[in-house]
């Protein structure tokens, strides 16, 4: 069955006499040189981190704050971003989160050596993911905007399909980047930047705009609820599960966002239209989106990680160990705007939920083998199976803004996503952190060290290891220097196990995701071009 799309508060209004229309190509293009800045700085960090960690002497936590403080951020004020977008103009929000991104990215790459070093690299990478914000829901709306609805469809297709499949590329491109200096995968966004800008000034973009409040109130509890979330899982690996400082931010952090679901359902102008979560398709695609972006963002650091630690890969091995789970994204997510297309969103979204959660399983149980060739096909089935349902579940949920703008639902789909992200990423670590640790502390204990000794130099291991993906021989004299040395292989091992508990944690969020799809009522929205037909599920 299919359900017609009304009228939206974003598009496009008639041309105003005597201007010239935009250029579409050079809209597109321009939207697309932007937005892929903000997808390849959420996974390139990844490979360049032990790098990083080893020249400016920064702490395991520290780079996965590094890691996470720019998800953190996106996710945040992703849909502050898409409100501004819509109060002041899709093209002057594009265009300032550009400049904002831009020069965070310089900045970070400008980092100087010292006690600063951490503090300005996070603070940095946190300013980035604000200028994402920004950037990703203005130019979603902008190419809304400027293509009619029945050109409207395969414009979203791709500019989806393309921004999922740059985070993939970002591992790769870290790793070309890296063999000159770590800094240049901050310095590229330079140009990237430039030439989004030129591009958007040469195509005539209208700057739309819809002239209402701003919701201030819930700009500050969102940003405050996910931080306070997030940091708790984060810190848990450090202060424990025990700890009533870990269960004091994540407890509070959910009551301060139930708190902001209450303000927007009474605001007059909220930051995020909860309404639109009444429609059972989009609140399925949006709980598809968060279950299986608790695995995609995360599995590019984590196998990242694992191939430089376990499989004692290069950062150019370990690029073309994750290159495989990005083929098998690449080519499905070719297949699954083409499901969208013909079917609707709901067999897409089975299909991916379904090879995604089996992939990641079978890939799990392949860690220990050690070996790159025995586990390309299950990276590769994982990447199809994610392939298969992200472009789906974004363009679905977009296509039903009913009653909102274009920006506030973007908003709500990119901030979903990205939250999932900062906790996949915070969950994970925290479980791979602990697994390792305990291994460890066992090898070392069977190797002939003190329960006492072998439980520092076991925490010390993890934090190093987890952290960054740093592989090198312990260096030092004495009997625990010795011993470590001596106990690489099986500490090797003992990390690939402690990877199979996050791989298989990854494949359960893909069942349950797979479980939200079978709720997909199967409607398909469809444009005034289109005839409406029942969609099989």
């Amino acid at each position: 069955m299919t359900t017609p799309r009304p009228g939206n508060a974003t598009d496009p209004d008639p041309a105003v006499p005597g201007s010239p229309p935009p250029n579409q190509a050079l809209t597109l293009t321009a939207m697309l040189f932007a937005v892929s800045m903000t997808f390849i700085d959420q996974t390139v960090v990844s490979i360049a981190a032990p790098d990083i960690v080893h020249e400016l002497g920064l702490s395991a936590s520290g780079m996965q704050w590094v890691v996470n403080a720019y998800l953190l951020s996106l996710a945040a004020f992703f849909a502050l971003g898409g409100r501004l977008a819509d109060v002041l103009g899709h093209r002057r929000v594009m265009l300032a989160g550009t400049l904002v991104f831009v020069i965070s990215s310089a900045l970070c790459g400008a980092v100087p050596s010292g006690d600063l070093a951490q503090t300005w690299l996070i603070v940095f990478r946190a300013t980035q993911g604000f200028g994402a914000a920004l950037m990703f829901p203005a130019a979603l709306a902008v190419v809304i905007a400027v293509f009619p609805v029945e050109r409207r469809g395969r414009a979203l297709a791709l500019f989806f399909g393309l921004s999922g499949a740059l985070t993939a590329v970002g591992p790769i491109l870290g790793c070309w980047l890296t063999s000159w200096t770590w800094r240049s995968i901050f310095w590229i966004n330079v140009p990237v930047a430039v030439i989004a800008i030129v591009l958007t000034l040469l195509a005539r973009i209208p700057n739309r705009s819809r002239r209402e409040p701003l919701d201030v109130p819930g700009a500050v509890l969102m940003a405050a609820g996910m931080g306070l979330t997030v940091l708790g899982f984060q810190q848990a690996a450090g202060w424990g599960w025990s700890s009533a400082a870990t269960w004091a931010c994540i407890v509070g952090g959910l009551l301060v966002l139930a708190l902001f679901c209450r303000l927007e359902l009474r605001t007059r102008y909220p930051l995020v239209r909860l309404q639109v979560f009444r429609d059972r398709a989009f609140a399925v695609d949006a709980a598809v989106l968060f279950f299986s972006m608790l695995a995609f963002v995360p599995v590019f650091f984590f196998a990242s990680v694992y191939a430089q630690v376990s499989l004692s890969a290069s950062p150019n091995q370990a690029a073309l160990y994750l290159l495989y789970f990005f083929i098998g994204f690449g080519i499905a997510s070719q297949w699954g705007g083409r499901i969208l297309d013909r079917r609707g969103a709901r067999p897409a979204l089975k299909l991916g939920t379904a090879l995604g959660a089996v992939g990641f399983a079978l890939w799990a149980g392949k860690l220990t083998t050690l070996s790159m060739h025995d586990q390309w096909p299950y990276a590769a089935m994982a990447g199809a199976g994610i392939g298969l349902l992200l472009s789906p579940a974004s363009t679905d949920a977009v296509n039903r803004a009913i009653g909102a703008s274009y920006g506030e639902v973007t908003g709500i789909t990119q901030t979903v996503r990205n939250f999932a992200a900062s906790v996949g990423l915070a969950v994970f670590g925290t479980v791979l952190t602990h697994v390792t640790t305990n291994r460890v502390h066992t090898t070392l204990r069977s190797a002939g060290l003190s329960d006492a000794a072998a439980q520092d130099a076991a925490h010390s291991v993890a934090e190093a290891v987890t952290g960054n993906g740093d592989a090198r021989q312990p260096s030092g004299e004495g009997k625990v220097a010795e011993v470590m040395r001596d106990s690489m292989g099986a500490i090797r091992m003992d990390f690939a196990q402690a990877n199979q508990w996050v791989f298989s944690c990854m494949a359960g969020a893909l069942a349950v995701a797979f479980v939200c799809a079978l709720c997909h009522p199967g409607t398909r929205v469809v444009t005034g071009s289109e005839k409406p037909a029942d969609q099989g599920a």
